[in-house]
């Protein structure tokens, strides 16, 4: 399969040119401007020395220049790494050796960390500057980004092969990030899937089905116009918000603020009449739909009838809060259950029809194996890990044994492994417990985080948990649970201990709960267990 995301995009420029196909900002670039520049950064990587499968890392906060530079990679027949704009030195040593990144764009914010590391890193031998408009000097050696687009000519349009590897670092919420490969083909091929979600019928299978597909939404005034309100370095942020509507000939919008402001994202709803939002779970609807009641008790509603559809995957997102948004829009609320290595599961919910947190419409070649390899019963009530068939990518970069364990074959067909582990309704559906690498093993009992936290949530003064396992003399581990709450309400631990102890068996129930001012998560709205663990073991003292 020879389908590539650089060649359905210049086609994608050829036929709508005019369209705006990214935004940031006051910035706004038509399709023809972006095939334009992002050709000649190409050009500039070839010129370097950069060939086919070389790696390219995109050190980046969201803009127009992390989607250029993404496509140049692409048109470079190169391999665009996606780099954590939280990462530290440490860190980014690791990232970019592991990857054997040459090249990187930066944005110049970044540049001391650049500067302290780049001679620890022998393999790197490009640096371009994005400028970030606070004055920093162009490191020695380096490139500035504007100049090099200025400096050359497109590169020439070339046949790219849909083997050739693409690549998503994971974030390494369980140990050190791991590049998840997979054939480029078969990534853009699936990424299609998105005009099912437009009412095209079939679904596109080639570039030419896709194009004229395109066609008719255009003519319709149908095509997407993405918000990504998380970030592009993470899969949710990329694939929903970057690639699919970008193969649907769409137009993606990011937000100038380094720091998720909902009052933005609404205003910004508003100006570009978006039609698709991005998110990760209630880490960022919480405050969206806290800034929508806020802005219509202030008697200022945002116009959002532009939106069609939000999107969220990779962590819960509650009944509750979908609820709440909807009294406020009139849309299709697509939550996924996904990681980097793969789709699972999904859940549609609207305003006459709002489903349960947790509980997801497996997809076709999903399954639930319990320990055995055995396949699980619907209704049976046994705990089973998610397979994920179809798609399935063909490893970690540079880790055979990992890759081995994660990647396997059951009865002749290759599953992806995640690590999340469900049981499987009498409907067939999946109902989700939690990643089995944080599950907490208390008496002989096993306790998945996940499933209690939805439990404390659902009282309400709480805006947020994340339950941990800590040491305990006598029963190995017991379960803790950090929390905060609403701005405005109280609550006090044992009324929420008592919460749960009616929800969920009862060595289910957290032994110690602590109330906290804030619960940290990661930039991309995934619960930061490392810091749940510490801040509990702290305040929980001696087990």
């Amino acid at each position: 399969m020879d389908m590539h995301f650089a060649t359905l995009w210049e086609q994608v420029a050829d036929l709508v040119p005019t369209r705006t196909a990214i935004i940031h900002g006051e910035r706004r670039i038509s399709w023809r401007q972006y095939d334009d520049r992002a050709a000649r950064l190409a050009q500039f990587l070839s010129d370097q020395g950069l060939g086919h499968q070389s790696k390219v890392g995109l050190y980046l906060y969201n803009s127009n220049q992390y989607l250029e530079a993404q496509y140049a990679g692409f048109k470079a027949a190169a391999v665009p790494i996606n780099v954590n704009y939280r990462y530290l030195e440490d860190e980014l040593v690791y990232l970019l050796e592991n990857a054997d990144v040459e090249a990187l764009f930066y944005d110049a914010r970044f540049a001391d960390r650049i500067s302290a590391i780049r001679d620890k890193l022998p393999k790197l031998r490009v640096l371009i500057q994005v400028d970030a408009g606070d004055g920093t000097a162009l490191l020695d050696g380096a490139h500035e980004y504007e100049a090099v687009i200025r400096s050359q000519s497109p590169a020439a349009r070339t046949h790219r092969s849909g083997d050739d590897v693409y690549m998503l670092y994971t974030g390494g919420t369980t140990g050190m990030p791991k590049g998840v490969m997979y054939p480029i083909g078969e990534m853009c091929k699936g990424f299609l899937s998105a005009f099912e979600m437009r009412g095209v019928s079939p679904v596109p299978e080639s570039d030419q089905q896709a194009l004229d597909a395109i066609a008719k939404l255009e003519q319709a005034g149908a095509l997407p116009v993405t918000l990504v309100a998380c970030p592009l370095m993470h899969g949710t942020g990329m694939w929903l918000g970057a690639l699919m509507p970008h193969n649907m000939g769409g137009t993606v919008v990011t937000l100038p603020s380094a720091s998720f402001d909902p009052h933005e994202l609404w205003r910004t709803v508003d100006r570009e009449r978006v039609t698709d939002i991005i998110i990760v779970g209630d880490a960022f609807a919480k405050p969206m739909l806290d800034a929508l009641q806020e802005a219509k008790q202030q008697g200022k509603a945002y116009d959002l009838s532009s939106v069609k559809f939000i999107s969220s995957s990779g962590v819960m997102w509650t009944h509750e809060v979908k609820a709440g948004l909807l009294e406020h829009l009139d849309a299709v609320l697509y939550d996924g259950l996904g990681s980097t290595e793969g789709g699972m599961g999904r859940s549609l919910t609207t305003r006459d029809n709002i489903g349960e947190t947790a509980k997801f419409e497996m997809m076709e070649s999903t399954k639930v194996f319990d320990e055995n390899d055995q396949e699980v019963a619907p209704g049976s009530g046994v705990v089973g890990m998610i397979a994920q068939g179809g798609r399935v990518p063909t490893g970690y970069y540079k880790d055979p044994e990992k890759s081995a364990r994660t990647f396997r074959e059951i009865g002749g067909v290759r599953y992806a492994f995640p690590g999340d582990f469900a049981t499987v309704e009498a409907d067939g559906t999946i109902r989700l417990l939690g990643r089995g690498s944080m599950c907490i093993n208390t008496m002989g009992e096993k306790v998945y985080p996940e499933e209690v936290e939805e439990a404390i949530k659902t009282h309400p003064a709480v805006y947020d948990c994340l339950v941990v396992g800590v040491k305990d003399a006598k029963f190995g581990e017991r379960v803790a649970a950090v929390v905060s709450l609403r701005s405005g309400q109280s609550a006090v631990e044992d009324e929420l201990i008592e919460h749960v102890r009616g929800r969920l068996a009862g060595y289910k129930k957290p032994r110690d709960l602590f109330i906290v001012d804030e619960v940290k998560r990661a930039s991309n709205g995934k619960a930061d267990y490392k810091w749940a663990r510490a801040t509990a073991a702290d305040l929980a003292g001696p087990g």
